[in-house]
């Protein structure tokens, strides 16, 4: 039996304005682009390497 996904809640805290059109991109992939949106993910290394390039712009709020 497969074992369930590990996921992470992301919120957003910084705004994107006035930041790299890289960075931009990156919290549209992180499916978020608003100040407080909250996105749950799978938690993968791609994902934390996502994260870590935004840290300044994100907070991880939850870890299962």
């Amino acid at each position: 039996m497969a074992k369930p996904a590990k996921t992470i809640k992301v919120e957003q805290t910084g705004s994107a304005i006035r930041r790299h059109h890289s960075q931009r991109a990156t919290l549209i992939g992180l499916k978020l682009n608003k100040i407080g949106r909250v996105t749950e993910l799978q938690d993968t290394p791609a994902v934390r390497g996502m994260i870590a390039k935004v840290q300044h712009l994100v907070r991880v709020v939850d870890e299962k």
